[in-house]
């Protein structure tokens, strides 16, 4: 069971996992853990699976996702009848009411949809995957230098589940660099395997980019793939100057995270996130809303 934080309801709730039946086996189950080193954390698995949902078999899937999980497919920009596939579904864009973007140049927006969790005046060799598991920011970036950069900074750690809406923006105004590849596993990173792979972050496929924001300085964007996440698209041009709330890239199926590294004293995160995420508890936030403030 899974519990997060609704800041717009202020109470804890449940909740619901794209299978739950089938992680519990991968990452609880002698057997499952085995199937899972040995194959389902290969990129085969994922690639295979991601082909099948790019074909027109697996629209009939949509719907069933749809009621299973209470997505409100009105806020998406194409009607259910329309997609052409399970991922054409799966990375469909909002309508622009769907996510309004707080412009003040003072406030830190979300990056995405997701469950977030942050983490102040973090040491850049022990940053926090769960309790009692850490992982540095050098071996999650392979740049020792950089990594450096951010001691005493914020991190922000946001899990997009399969049920999300899964395309990730930029959180200020600003230029964007170019994207770093690092090939790795396919992981799930859903808690129930990151209370049990080390440093899963550091170990599967994921991208890296530095971003020269307006109004909290050089931001460092990760993007980490996840199981039958066989693709992260970056849709932005690098050395080209983007607005706040502008798409960054977006991940095809599966759950997946994007991490933010901010320098030292350079924002104050919202009271909320930061009281539930000392507790442990992620906070429920979309695109645009505000999760921080300048200092």
């Amino acid at each position: 069971m899974i519990n997060f934080y609704n800041r717009q309801t202020k109470s804890y709730e449940e909740e619901k996992v794209a299978g739950a039946k089938y992680l519990n086996w991968c990452y609880e189950s002698p057997i499952g853990k085995s199937f899972t080193e040995l194959l389902f954390k290969k990129k085969l698995v994922s690639k295979l699976y991601g082909k099948y949902c790019d074909t027109k078999h697996s629209r009939k899937k949509i719907q069933s996702f749809i009621d299973d999980f209470d997505i409100d497919i009105n806020l998406a920009n194409t009607k259910v009848s329309d997609f052409t596939s399970f991922n054409d579904f799966f990375i469909r864009t909002l309508n622009k009411e769907a996510r309004p973007i707080d412009t003040d140049t003072n406030t830190l927006i979300s990056p995405g949809d997701g469950r977030l969790i942050a983490y102040d005046n973090i040491s850049m060799n022990k940053l926090v995957q769960v309790k009692n598991l850490t992982y540095s920011l050098s071996e999650l970036l392979g740049h020792s230098k950089i990594a450096s950069e951010y001691e005493g900074g914020v991190c922000l750690v946001l899990r997009l589940c399969p049920t999300d809406y899964h395309r990730f923006h930029f959180i200020d105004s600003g230029t964007p660099y170019k994207s770093n590849f690092i090939n790795g596993s396919y992981y799930s990173v859903n808690p129930v395997a990151l209370e049990r792979i080390p440093k899963l972050y550091c170990q599967n496929k994921r991208e890296w980019s530095k971003f020269s924001s307006d109004n909290f300085g050089d931001i460092i964007h990760v993007e980490v793939g996840a199981t039958c996440v066989g693709t992260i698209i970056q849709s932005y041009t690098p050395d080209k100057k983007v607005s706040k709330g502008e798409e960054k890239g977006y991940f095809k199926f599966g759950g997946s995270t994007t991490i933010t590294f901010i320098k030292k004293d350079t924002v104050t995160l919202c009271e909320d996130i930061f009281t539930q995420s000392s507790l442990g508890f992620e906070t429920k936030v979309v695109m645009g809303e505000t999760i921080g403030l300048k200092k």
